[in-house]
């Protein structure tokens, strides 16, 4: 195996696959990218069982092969290397050179059949929308995700396909992010999916402000993502989501339309003197006014007043500040809207006059 390529082309696709490479590895080879060279083009994939990331970029001088080599090594090194270095690549036995200017440098491999690789996905469904829709939906939703939940199924993200509708949604029991996009051809059954949640954290990372498409492809065990150079492939989590929409309240008519910024800077100065424990601060509703308080064990108080569109009196609801500042910062509309149902109820937030976006919080005991 033999290539030539440029510090910078070879720069991309490696730093798009080896974060998907763990630093502890039960086996030696998990460490290593497989590099395979052919035609005129190098791929390098990288895998830690659960996802698989491979990336591709031309070459000159290629002489056809295959090989891994460490991950995190050749990354570093491609890294120091200065702007415009030409890197020479070649296989010499169980080592590989690499050669750029006055620098010379050799590595150890591994044999590429050690290598596991996942197999051909049994496809169920395929769709294809523009890339910054896909990274919409998912930097809008998976700051909701669990964190090591005993509820396996809540350390991911939803993908919900019906007809003309993808959602996306997230929930650690406390909070949900939901966020829909409508597709432009229908799918023929409802797919439920869950990835985990470093194959949401890798995905999102892979996104780039281009005006480019993904497509996504479903899978019965995997879900792969395929986008210009790069395949994603991530093994799906194999549990039952609960029923999220039984989660959003319905017949919340106790309604409050607030300026979104003057309500996020108001939490902020609110959640100083917020419990550091509970983070708990009240929404007090009365008619055209918001008020905020925070207490916490030093018995000091903060109060914040806003105005609202708003004809509730006497309703007060303690809330997470954290999860509604999250929420507020996945809205984009100038107003936001909250609706409850009463002072045990949850709350939704939307922005105004937009159902595609949806933030559903617990409220606390104050």
């Amino acid at each position: 195996m033999q290539f030539s390529i440029q510090r910078e082309v070879l720069l991309k696709p490696l730093q798009q696959v080896v974060g998907v490479v763990e630093r502890r590895q039960t086996l030696p080879v998990l460490a290593n990218l497989l590099v395979q060279a052919s035609g005129e083009r190098v791929s390098f994939t990288g895998t830690d069982l659960e996802v698989e990331m491979i990336a591709s970029t031309p070459a000159t001088g290629v002489h056809e092969g295959e090989v891994t080599i460490p991950a995190r090594k050749l990354f570093d090194i491609v890294r120091a290397l200065p702007d415009g270095a030409k890197i020479d690549v070649k296989l010499n036995g169980e080592r590989v050179a690499l050669n750029a200017g006055r620098s010379r440098f050799t590595l150890a491999t591994l044999p590429s059949t050690e290598f596991p690789v996942i197999d051909e996905i049994e496809l169920v469904e395929r769709v294809t929308l523009p890339e910054e829709v896909l990274r919409d939906l998912m930097d809008r939703t998976s700051f909701a995700m669990a964190n090591q939940d005993v509820r396996y199924y809540l350390n991911g993200m939803l993908l919900d396909l019906q007809e003309h509708t993808l959602r996306c949604v997230a929930t650690d029991g406390h909070r949900l992010a939901l966020k829909q996009t409508q597709l432009e051809s229908s799918v023929a059954a409802r797919r439920q999916i869950i990835i985990p949640r470093k194959g949401v954290n890798e995905l999102v990372g892979l996104f780039e402000t281009g005006e480019g498409s993904v497509e996504i492809e479903f899978g019965r065990n995997h879900l792969r993502v395929r986008r210009g150079d790069v395949v994603f492939t991530s093994k799906l989590i194999d549990g039952r989501f609960p029923d999220y929409e039984a989660v959003i309240p319905l017949g919340a008519d106790k309604t409050a339309t607030i300026d979104r910024e003057v309500l996020r800077s108001a939490l902020q100065r609110a959640a100083i003197l917020s419990n550091e424990k509970y983070r708990g601060v009240k929404l007090e509703l009365s008619p055209g006014k918001l008020r905020i308080v925070a207490h916490n064990p030093e018995q000091e108080e903060a109060v914040e007043e806003v105005e609202c569109e708003t004809s509730v009196s006497d309703l007060a609801v303690g809330f997470n500040v954290g999860y509604l500042l999250d929420a507020l910062g996945a809205l984009r509309g100038e107003n936001v809207r909250l609706s409850l149902r009463d002072a045990q109820s949850s709350c939704l937030l939307q922005e105004e006059g937009n159902e595609d976006a949806r933030h559903v919080i617990m409220p606390l005991r104050l």
